[in-house]
């Protein structure tokens, strides 16, 4: 038995804190803000397109990069919002989720030992999907309370094995939305180092206070070195139905989609249909209902801990807020999310799963995407701290 062992891979493979918060928090029977658990109500034009799609016999494999009916629905989606044009057939891979996709893209475009460069606080598993693809993360930090960051600082960062910087916009766990200005400069560097910007805009129609997402591959000359990535799972409500996308110009997609036929074959048929009914039946109105139904829940959340003592950073965008916990005791962010739970039976994520050194000790993730019954007992819970 000495030589069954398990892969070197696994050092990496770790559960991440987001998930053990969840399963500590299901332990007690609490409330869980911690994982982006969506249990708001999936849209009945997006349920009866994935019903009718079983029964229409819907249930083999796709080709590799999706159905048309999704990669020409979300072309159109694509156009109308953002005014970009992607061929359905050469430019758009269906993936299994858009953590998938950007998997795929990885895989595809990025060497062991190219440096990737991420802004945090970041979305953990960017940085594993990263490590995954043997690529190496560098970071520059974004300074609270407007997660700023600099031209300087970004190119300070760049070095000869550079090949990529990802965007996460409006990002997990801030709430970040990039600015236009703030694009360009992004674009600068990538243009004048020959980089890929890969992107993460699943949160694109969760934008507050007069804010606008604007895709990265819409900045004047960044299309050809954009992978936009993104998806439907937060839009409908639909996380578990892991159908996401990848677009791009065709040079990269045709490996893309490659590396996602190797590893997924396809996301499941009849659940592509139903995105396909969400994305041409569900107009403008929608988009705007939701927008103006998160904006009400995040006020809540941050009223609710403000009135706690917990300091929120409000977020622009997302439906993630994150709080200054320091009052909270524990020596440590995992410490006092595990304290807060106990007192109060809410679950947060540490702030140490958005850093890689010990600069989000004091801070913690709160996960807005909650039911108003739901999300208003947490808030009373939270608002328990101030007594």
């Amino acid at each position: 038995m000495g030589k069954l062992k398990l892969s070197s891979r696994t050092e990496w493979v770790v559960r991440s804190e987001i998930r053990n918060m969840s399963i500590e928090c299901d332990r007690i029977g609490g409330i869980n803000l911690s994982q982006g658990i969506v249990d708001t109500e999936v849209p009945l034009v997006v349920r009866r397109g994935a019903h009718e799609a079983i029964d229409r016999g819907i249930n083999t494999y796709t080709r590799h990069d999706g159905l048309k009916e999704l990669r020409r629905a979300i072309a159109l989606k694509v156009k109308r919002c953002t005014g970009l044009k992607y061929d359905p057939e050469t430019e758009i891979v269906v993936s299994a989720g858009a953590t998938g996709a950007l998997y795929c893209a990885c895989l595809a475009l990025l060497n062991p030992g190219d440096e990737v460069i991420v802004f945090e606080p970041y979305y953990g598993y960017h940085i594993t999907t990263l490590i995954a693809a043997e690529a190496v993360p560098k970071f520059v930090r974004l300074m609270p309370p407007d997660w700023a960051f600099t031209k300087e600082g970004l190119e300070k960062v760049v070095t000869r094995r550079t090949r990529a910087i990802i965007v996460n916009t409006p990002a997990n766990p801030s709430g970040k939305v990039f600015s236009r200005k703030e694009l360009e400069i992004i674009g600068a560097v990538a243009e004048k180092y020959d980089l890929f910007i890969f992107t993460d805009e699943i949160y694109e129609h969760f934008v507050y206070d007069g804010k606008k997402h604007i895709a990265p591959a819409a900045v004047k000359g960044l299309r050809k070195r954009v992978i936009t990535i993104s998806g439907l799972s937060k839009t409908f409500s639909i996380t578990g139905w892991r159908i996401g996308y990848c677009l791009c110009d065709k040079k990269w997609a045709k490996p893309i989609g490659y590396f996602s036929d190797l590893i997924y074959v396809c996301a499941p048929a009849p659940l592509q249909m139903g995105v396909v009914n969400g994305l041409l039946k569900l107009g403008d109105e929608y988009y705007s209902s939701l927008k103006k139904a998160y904006h009400a829940k995040r006020d809540k959340i941050c009223d609710a801990l403000s009135k706690a003592g917990l300091k929120p950073y409000v977020p622009q965008g997302s439906y993630y807020v994150l709080a200054d916990i320091s009052r909270i005791k524990g020596r440590n962010s995992k410490e006092r999310a595990m304290d807060l739970l106990t007192k109060t039976g809410v679950a947060c994520v540490p702030g140490e799963a958005f850093y890689h050194d010990d600069a989000g000790e004091a801070l913690a993730r709160f996960c807005f995407a909650k039911n108003d019954k739901i999300l208003d007992e947490a808030c009373k819970r939270l608002e328990r701290l101030a007594r």
